[in-house]
């Protein structure tokens, strides 16, 4: 059995391509990629290293493909060292990262880009999703902070919960388009843009370019390097000339 750690557009587009030449099961912290995977073919739950232990006995797990958001840093670290214990193999799928792009704030991590939010005033849109929403409402001061996250519960419990107004709520499923991204912005009369380097594949070109035309500040907050495949053809072919 080959375990998908989803958290990622891509992990969708590779069930519908392994789904009857491959046995496999994809993890998902939350509810959101239940309606993009197979059904049956689902475990939701967020797991720590000795929940991955568990599922890896009862699910018979040969391979994990780690196809989680760059970002989630403890989720690969545990996939790692599990599949070192159990001596599986371990694939992990890269989005590529934008380097040097003209005009835009580059801070190196979260603490970093705090300590610029306590620095700026005006308005904030955050694409951040919901993870951070408790540190960054620490420090808003009088500005107004906007929170685009899923349209899903658990991200909108998590606004109520921090006490962040439904009027600075945006709840909608990506990645958007230049355009669409163009067009909130705007309503909401952003000065600033918070957003992670989610590759090209996570439309953080797009967050870019609408800040650009509408002479907005971007923030990126970085990420580690990785290695591991970066094309998705690559790594399907990979799984299916896998011997297992």
């Amino acid at each position: 059995m080959i375990w998908i750690i989803g958290g990622t557009s891509e992990a969708a587009e590779l069930t519908r391509a392994l789904y009857d030449k491959a046995d496999f099961i994809v993890s998902s912290a939350t509810e959101s990629e239940r309606e993009f995977i197979p059904q049956g073919k689902l475990f939701v739950g967020r797991m720590d290293k000795q929940l991955m232990e568990e599922f890896i006995k009862s699910e018979h797990i040969k391979m994990i493909v780690d196809m989680s958001h760059p970002y989630a840093v403890e989720v690969t670290q545990n996939a790692v060292e599990v599949s070192k214990k159990y001596n599986l193999k371990y694939i992990r799928y890269v989005r590529d990262k934008i380097s040097d792009y003209k005009g835009c704030i580059y801070v190196d991590s979260l603490s970093q880009c705090i300590e610029f939010i306590k620095s700026i005033r005006g308005t904030v849109f955050f694409t951040t999703g919901m993870k951070n929403i408790c540190d960054f409402e620490k420090v808003k001061g009088n500005n107004r902070f906007i929170y685009r996250v899923l349209p899903a519960t658990p991200s909108i419990k998590e606004c109520e919960k921090h006490g962040v107004k439904l009027k600075d709520i945006v709840a909608a499923l990506g990645p958007y388009s230049e355009a669409f991204n163009r067009a909130m912005f705007k309503e909401y009369s952003a000065d600033y843009v918070i957003m992670k380097d989610s590759g090209t594949r996570g439309g953080t070109l797009e967050k870019l370019e609408a800040c650009r035309k509408l002479n907005i500040k971007a923030v990126i907050i970085g990420r580690n390097k990785e290695e591991g495949i970066y094309k998705l053809d690559e790594l399907i072919n990979i799984i299916l000339n896998s011997h297992l």
